[in-house]
């Protein structure tokens, strides 16, 4: 649904983006993470032909975003970090004006502005002005917009930025649903919470350059290693840490807990287990200890860091 190859971008000297090759399938979400300035907006408004590349070229849903540029509009919404509203409009006839511009029957407009509003708990502010209305309803009344006309391709640049948790969770909500619906996003967001709930594949962008792709169980498996495992006790250790170290990579242990990492635990941990059983060890629990995406981004930034210096 989305390809590019070689994307570039550049602003006189500076190279804004440089050489972005991706390919999103239709029905995933695909997180965009990176610093202030990585360059995931301009990449962005290239893939909604809003930006000229410079070098490269880009499709979207099979149209090229510069000899198709009108065409990709029509099947694209786009969300910006900082949407400029008409303050003045009322909610209800802002969304008219915009299903006008992409060329919507009157019936449907009026249908989906109130499936949308209603749906974001907008429906009550719908006829009053915009200027009126918190950051966070604007931003989810600009959200509604960019869903007005059924896009295939959404492109939604920090969608829950300035709003409160009951909010943001109707916006995550929305984009699972989307996703089950086969629609394709592009989510930039420094969220990286929200990007491993959401997201099937994770790219990170740094000084305009990807510099690490892959979905974030892939991500995790290369950065950060085998999978990192928990046993706790109802007992004290009592030699245990020595008798696992030569089988194990212990990260850290306490009075009645070890950390390891294993390759393979669906084999390992088993066999642990069995031996443990028989010597009336007292488990309390063996498990997988959740590693954030968080670790993986400032790993692999901190080690692009590392190689520029």
């Amino acid at each position: 649904m989305i390809e590019t190859i070689n994307l570039t971008k550049e602003f006189g000297e500076f190279t804004a983006v440089r050489e972005i090759s991706l390919d999103v399938p239709e029905g995933e979400v695909l997180a965009l993470l990176g610093p202030n300035g990585a360059g995931k907006t301009t990449t962005v408004r290239m893939l909604a032909a809003i930006l000229k590349p410079t070098r490269g070229w880009a499709r979207v849903a099979g149209y090229d975003t510069v000899a198709e540029a009108k065409s990709v509009r029509q099947v694209i919404g786009l969300l910006t970090e900082f949407p400029g509203l008409y303050l003045r409009m009322k909610g209800l006839a802002y969304l008219s004006f915009f299903g006008e511009l992409q060329g919507m029957p009157a019936p449907i407009i009026r249908q989906r502005s109130e499936e949308l509003l209603k749906r974001f708990e907008l429906w009550e502010a719908r006829d009053k002005q915009v200027g009126t209305y918190s950051k966070g309803m604007k931003q989810k009344l600009t959200l509604v917009r960019a869903m007005l006309h059924d896009p295939q391709v959404l492109f939604l640049d920090e969608p829950t930025s300035a709003m409160d948790p009951h909010s943001a969770k109707l916006v995550r909500d929305a984009i699972a649903g989307l996703r089950r619906e086969k629609r394709t996003i592009v989510l930039c967001t420094h969220n990286l919470a929200e990007a491993e709930q959401l997201a099937d594949r994770i790219a990170i962008i740094r000084r305009g350059q990807v510099i690490a792709q892959g979905t974030p169980a892939e991500l995790k498996q290369r950065l950060l290693g085998d999978p990192l495992m928990e046993i706790r006790l109802a007992a004290p250790l009592n030699g245990l840490v020595s008798h696992l170290e030569e089988r194990v990579n212990i990260v850290g242990h306490g009075q009645d807990w070890i950390r390891y990492t294993v390759p393979d635990p669906s084999q390992f941990n088993p066999a642990l287990l069995n031996e443990l059983t028989r010597q009336e060890v007292p488990v309390i629990t063996l498990s997988e200890v959740s590693r954030s995406l968080e670790e993986v981004y400032l790993r692999i930034v901190e080690a692009e860091q590392t190689e520029v210096k």
